[in-house]
């Protein structure tokens, strides 16, 4: 069974321990390297750190599967033109949530669970990883809001082994 929500106190007690050694007060809000990470909500890896990126270096947008989503590019727009970065790294990852399921299958779990129709949202599944990441740069690349010169890299992660993939697109 997995652990239950945290309790107030327990929030509170951990936000009094993180903020024992808090050490990124004073940061820009512009990225030091100026890029962004577009990669999914999963909370089994940390963006960051997986590309050898400190706190302050990125901006992290995190979705379910690391879509290219309307919304996600809304983040990615103004965070090259307001907040300066020149880039945008795009990472899915092995045993992803999303993978192998289908619109059908997530659209009958949320109405059996609330009884609401859930047939207008597209919930971005996909069978194959690397395919997946190839789709969202290539959404990106078409992308006419973004600045010229705008680079976007695609990559794989592994939740198991933290090896990160480059894919061709």
């Amino acid at each position: 069974m997995p652990d239950p929500l945290p309790t107030l106190d327990e929030i509170l007690q951990g936000n009094a321990r993180f903020r024992e050694s808090f050490a990124w007060g004073g940061l820009d809000v512009h990225p030091r390297r100026q890029v962004a990470i577009l990669t999914c909500m999963d909370s089994r890896y940390a963006a960051q750190p997986s590309l050898g990126l400190d706190q302050g270096n990125a901006h992290v947008i995190r979705n379910a599967g690391g879509r290219a989503t309307e919304d996600a590019i809304r983040s990615l727009v103004l965070s090259a033109h307001a907040l300066g970065t020149r880039g945008c790294i795009v990472i899915h990852h092995k045993k992803c949530g999303l993978y192998g399921t289908t619109n059908d299958d997530i659209r009958s779990a949320v109405t059996e669970a609330t009884g609401a129709d859930a047939s207008s949202v597209d919930f971005l599944p996909f069978d194959d990883l690397e395919e997946s990441v190839r789709e969202d740069v290539r959404t990106l690349r078409a992308c006419e809001l973004f600045p010229a010169g705008y680079a976007v890299l695609g990559f794989t992660y592994d939740v198991d082994t933290g090896e990160l993939a480059p894919v061709e697109v």
